[in-house]
């Protein structure tokens, strides 16, 4: 063997136990560096020239394949992005026919508004909508959507308005089940922060005869809220000694909320 060949295969040897206890992709690069180096000086035909050719060829291949790899993966990642905002404004846009074909049916006055913020801690109690004293929101006035009530106006400003949720336990809804001739007092919970905040509907009959499933509306007692406003359904009866009540899931979820109506006419 030639002295040259022997240094070149024992350098070649010595290269291949120090890069084998790297990881893969810096295994390769030294390996590619290194026959890269020595090449010139092999000899046409041999064994270990016709390796690194191979072995340069393959990780020129390699490299165009990673290159094109991550192109796709940027494509991809733009093409979700397109896809969810796409599937936001499909959202929207059909938030915003369903508000419209609600303002032609109804024969109320009302107000379109939007969410503009609800905080992360007390989402259950209140939230802030975009329309406010310059275009006749006051305070006190029913907050509405196609599914039924969601609170009132609690404090209007001038171009925006916060509202209390029927969730909130301030909020005090005279109401009556449909069917019956039972009327009681609705209003959130303090301290039932779940998923799906249900209402307490208090002062029913000691022998109610009311079923979960049924639909309990707004009366119009009290001047706040006008009546036959779908509220929610009877979860579960909880009878006492002197009168009954009645756990209520809200027909509005929520925690979904985004197209909001406020009423303007006079609360009776």
């Amino acid at each position: 063997m030639k002295p040259l060949h022997f240094i070149s295969s024992i350098l070649f040897l010595a290269g291949a136990t120090w890069a084998l206890t790297r990881s893969e992709v810096l295994v390769r690069e030294i390996q590619v560096a290194y026959f890269t180096a020595i090449e010139p000086s092999l000899k046409v035909g041999t064994k270990i020239k016709k390796t690194a050719l191979d072995l340069i060829k393959e990780t020129k291949h390699s490299k165009e394949l990673e290159t094109e790899i991550d192109l796709l993966k940027q494509e991809l990642g733009k093409s979700r992005i397109f896809e969810s905002q796409f599937k936001e404004l499909e959202k929207e846009n059909h938030s915003l026919r369903r508000a419209l074909d609600f303002k032609k049916i109804t024969n109320l006055d009302i107000l379109t508004g939007r969410i503009l913020r609800r905080q992360p801690t007390t989402w259950w109690q209140t939230m802030e909508i975009d329309i406010g004293l310059e275009l006749g929101v006051k305070s006190q006035l029913s907050v509405i959507t196609h599914q039924g009530l969601v609170g009132m106006i609690d404090r209007p400003l001038k171009n925006r308005s916060s509202v209390l949720l029927i969730t909130d336990q301030r909020c005090q809804v005279s109401v009556m089940v449909e069917g019956t001739n039972e009327l009681g007092i609705l209003s959130g919970q303090r301290g039932k922060l779940d998923n799906e905040p249900l209402l307490r509907l208090r002062f029913l009959s000691k022998n109610t005869s009311i079923e979960p499933g049924q639909k309990v509306f707004t009366t119009g007692k009290g001047g706040l809220f006008q009546p036959n406003i779908l509220v929610g359904n009877i979860v579960s009866i909880e009878r006492g000694a002197l009168d009954s009540e009645a756990l209520v899931k809200p027909s509005v979820n929520i925690d979904e909320l985004d197209t909001i109506f406020v009423i303007t006419s006079d609360n009776h």
